[in-house]
């Protein structure tokens, strides 16, 4: 029984946003002909207007997101190419990241630094998940299954590292940057303000969902290792 309540609370946290966030990105999504510029092109205006021209803008079929490493601005194709009040939020948005790397945001540095350790330990995390049981069955090892436990733990307490430091790195992008620049630059009227800040509340949803969803699954290690 408790698998299932906890099977379903990790449904509603992890999907439950991601549902809603798409309706709202979907929602503001439409051509609008009384916007100026595409997400792309207002990418572009706001990195030139920063004196941030060494700042690429491109279009990318994984995510919006800004490289820090590549100094690059990714949109998705429809967010690049569109004339909407998502394309253009999810832009300012992501122009906040490059701020943040451009004035060396502790958080955002920390972050950068911590996801290369994180792939590195999910992958010697996997590798000693699928190694180690192998082991067992030939040499008989008892203590096979507590490597495992450990292992889980490590890559899992990684990764929720990571999560949590990404809460304030997006907080800060969407609503000490993204939404100043918006409301600043005159760019949209008062109601647009508005959904823009539902639509960036909704992305920041998506990233409380993840950190939950992650503290949930370290947590489950945790359990299974104090079982032993």
């Amino acid at each position: 029984m408790r698998i299932i309540i906890f099977l379903i609370l990790v449904l509603v946290i992890v999907f439950g946003p991601q549902l809603w966030t798409r309706r709202v990105f979907r929602k503001h999504s439409t051509s609008r002909q009384d916007l100026e510029r595409t997400g792309g092109e207002f990418a572009r205006h706001l990195l030139d207007l920063m004196s941030m021209n060494h700042v690429q803008v491109e279009t990318t079929p994984i995510g919006d997101h800004y490289d820090p490493l590549t100094k690059t601005v990714r949109l998705m194709p429809d967010n690049y190419a569109k004339k909407s009040l998502t394309a253009m939020t999810i832009a300012a948005h992501e122009i906040g990241h490059a701020i943040q790397d451009q004035s060396e945001y502790p958080p955002l540095k920390q972050r950068t630094r911590l996801i290369g350790v994180a792939q590195g330990a999910e992958k010697l995390g996997a590798g000693i998940m699928m190694g180690i049981p192998i082991v067992a069955m030939i040499t008989q090892t008892p203590s096979a299954g507590l490597i495992v436990l450990y292992a889980g733990i490590l890559t899992m307490g990684i990764s929720t590292l990571v999560h949590l430091i990404t809460l304030p790195v997006e907080w800060d992008a969407s609503f000490s940057r993204a939404l100043p620049i918006l409301q600043r630059g005159g760019y949209l009227s008062k109601q647009d303000m508005q959904d823009a800040h539902q639509i960036l509340t909704a992305a920041a949803f998506t990233y409380v969902a993840a950190s939950l969803a992650s503290l949930l699954n370290l947590w489950r290690w945790i359990m299974l290792l104090l079982r032993r």
